[in-house]
C-alpha cells in the first residue's frame, strides 16, 4: 500500500434519471447510501486523507458524508463541468497542505456501492509497485455500451481511454472499459489538471485525458482489469438501483452462508450490510434483518420476521414478528405475531407471545406475557405471568405513565393496569381487574361487583321488536284486509 494516498470521491452529481428530491448518492441499498458503501470501501485503505466533491443538493449529501466519516474534507463544485473539474477543486480544496503534491491519488464514484476496501487496496498497491503516472481500474464486459474504452497500442500499452460519445465506430467495439477508478502521480496530476481541454461532445473537461498527457510525456499509464466488474457499476436511475440491491444481498447472504450461518430460502431472505450473524443462526424464508441486527449461535429467525437494530441472543427464537430497536436476550421466544416496539427489552428464557405488542417495557427474565395484551412502558419482574388480554393503560390523554408488576407476580386474563400503578412482588389479580391502585406484595386484587345468577331466565324468549305505529298483526286480520 501506498504510505502517502489521497482518495477523491466523486459526489456532485445531480442523479436526474433518479427523479426524486433526494440526492442520487443519499439512495440505499443494503442499509445504507451509495455514498456509505463507498466510504466503507475507502477508509478500509486507511488513507492519509478523504476528500469528497459535492455539488448537488450538498446541503443533503456534505452532512450526510461527514456524519459517517468526520474526517473527510468536503470540497464544492458549485457547477459540474466535469470529472477533471471535479477533481481539480479536490485538489485545489487541499493546497497548501503538507503532503497533497506527493504519494498516490484514487479517484472514485459515489454511486458504486458494490465497491470492496480490498479492490482498492489491490488497485493502489498494483498502481505504485509498476511506478505509473497514472493507472486505470478497468474491465471486460459483454455490452460496453455507455462506458469509455481503453484504448490499447499494439503492444498492449494503454495510449487513451475515450468516452462513448467522442467513439468511433471501431473504439466503440472495445470490450475493455473504464471503471471511472483512477490511480494517479500527485505530483503528475497536480500539473496535469490545468493542462485539461473541454473539446468533446459534451463539453467537459474529462478526467481521463490525463491518460493521454501522460503518454505525450513518455510516462507509463497502465489499466489493471478486475474480474468482479459489477463492483465497479454506478447506479442512474431506480431500475439500476434495484439490481444492484439484489446483487449486493446475494453477496451479503453469501458470505454469511460461507461463516456458517443457515439461509433456508435466499431468494426471500434480506440482510443489510450492517448486520451481524453468529454461527448457527438459521433464518426462515421471509426475514428481513434491518440496520444494526446482531444475532447470536443457534438462534432461529422466521419465517416472516422482520427485525430492525435488534439485538437477539442465543439459542432464542423469533416466529412472524416485527421488532425495531428491541433486546432479546438467550434462550427467549417471541411470535408469532408479535409487535416489539422501541425499548423492549425481553429477558433470558421469558416470552412474549401472539398478538402481542410491546413498547419502552423490560420483561424479566423468565417472565411471560404469552397472548392478547399491551404492554407499554413498564418493567415486568423475573418469574411473573401476564394473563391473556391484558393492557397496560398507560396514557392518560396527555402523558405517559408507568407501570411496575414486581417477581413472581401471577395476574389474570382481561386485566387493565392503569398507570401509574405497582403490582408488587407475588401478588395476584382476579380476572378482569381494573388495577387502578398499588397491589401490595403477596395480595390479591379483585375489582367490579359480585357476580349475580338469575334462576330460571335462561330460556325466556323475548318478544321480537315492532314499530310503535304498526298494528299487531290480529288487528289487521280483523280489520278484514287482504291475506
Amino acid at each position: 500500500m501506498p504510505s502517502d494516498l489521497t482518495v477523491i470521491v466523486l459526489a456532485a452529481g445531480g442523479g436526474t434519471r433518479m427523479k426524486s428530491g433526494t440526492a442520487k448518492v443519499l439512495h440505499e441499498i443494503g442499509g445504507r447510501s451509495m455514498v456509505g458503501h463507498v466510504l466503507t470501501a475507502v477508509r478500509a485503505l486507511e488513507p492519509t486523507r478523504i476528500v469528497a466533491v459535492v455539488g448537488h443538493q450538498r446541503d443533503q449529501v456534505g452532512p450526510h458524508i461527514q456524519s459517517l466519516a468526520p474526517e473527510v474534507t468536503l470540497a464544492v463544485q458549485e457547477e459540474q463541468h466535469g470529472t477533471g473539474h471535479a477533481v481539480r477543486i479536490a485538489m485545489d480544496s487541499l493546497a497548501g497542505s503538507p503532503g497533497t503534491t506527493t504519494g498516490t491519488v484514487i479517484v472514485a464514484a459515489g454511486d458504486t456501492p458494490l465497491l470492496r476496501g480490498d479492490t482498492l487496496r489491490d488497485f493502489a498497491s498494483e498502481h505504485e509497485a509498476a511506478q505509473c503516472a497514472v493507472s486505470v481500474l478497468s474491465g471486460v464486459v459483454g455490452e460496453p455500451h455507455g462506458y469509455g474504452r481503453i484504448v490499447r497500442n499494439d503492444e498492449g500499452d494503454v495510449e487513451a481511454i475515450v468516452e462513448e460519445k467522442d467513439a468511433t465506430p471501431v473504439q466503440r467495439e472495445i470490450a475493455e472499459i473504464s471503471s471511472g477508478i483512477l490511480a494517479f502521480d500527485a505530483a503528475f496530476l497536480v500539473e496535469s489538471l490545468p493542462r485539461l481541454g473541454n473539446d468533446n461532445a459534451k463539453g467537459e473537461y474529462y478526467l481521463t485525458d490525463v491518460v493521454g498527457l501522460a503518454r505525450d510525456a513518455g510516462l507509463a499509464v497502465g489499466a489493471f482489469p478486475i474480474d468482479d466488474v459489477m463492483q465497479t457499476e454506478g447506479v442512474n436511475d431506480r431500475l439500476q438501483l434495484a439490481n444492484l440491491g439484489r446483487e449486493l444481498n446475494r453477496r451479503t447472504l453469501e458470505g454469511w452462508m460461507r461463516e456458517g450461518v443457515t439461509v433456508m430460502d435466499p431468494a426471500t431472505t434480506w440482510v443489510d450490510s450492517g448486520v451481524r450473524l453468529a454461527p448457527d443462526v438459521t433464518l426462515l424464508p421471509g426475514v428481513q434483518l434491518l440496520g444494526a441486527t446482531v444475532v447470536g449461535t443457534h438462534t432461529v429467525i422466521g419465517p416472516d420476521s422482520t427485525l430492525k437494530d435488534c439485538e437477539i441472543g442465543r439459542h432464542a427464537r423469533v416466529v412472524r414478528s416485527h421488532a425495531e430497536l428491541a433486546v432479546i436476550e438467550d434462550q427467549a421466544s417471541v411470535g408469532p405475531f408479535a409487535y416489539l416496539r422501541p425499548g423492549t427489552t425481553l429477558g433470558q428464557g421469558g416470552k412474549i407471545g401472539t398478538f402481542v405488542e410491546t413498547k419502552n417495557a423490560r420483561i424479566g427474565d423468565g417472565a411471560k406475557v404469552p397472548h392478547l395484551s399491551y404492554v407499554g412502558d413498564a418493567d415486568i419482574g423475573a418469574g411473573t405471568n401476564i394473563g391473556a388480554g391484558t393492557i397496560f393503560a398507560n396514557y392518560d390523554g396527555t402523558n405517559k405513565h408507568h407501570t411496575t408488576v414486581g417477581k413472581g407476580a401471577k395476574t389474570g386474563a382481561n386485566n387493565t393496569f392503569v398507570a401509574p400503578v405497582t403490582i408488587g412482588d407475588g401478588a395476584m389479580t382476579g380476572g378482569g381487574a381494573v388495577v387502578r391502585r398499588d397491589v401490595p406484595p403477596g395480595a390479591l386484587a379483585v375489582s367490579g361487583g359480585p357476580q349475580r345468577n338469575l334462576e330460571g331466565r335462561s330460556h325466556v324468549r323475548r318478544e321480537p321488536p315492532t314499530a310503535p305505529d304498526a298494528p299487531h298483526v290480529e288487528d289487521a286480520a280483523a280489520g278484514g284486509g287482504e291475506s
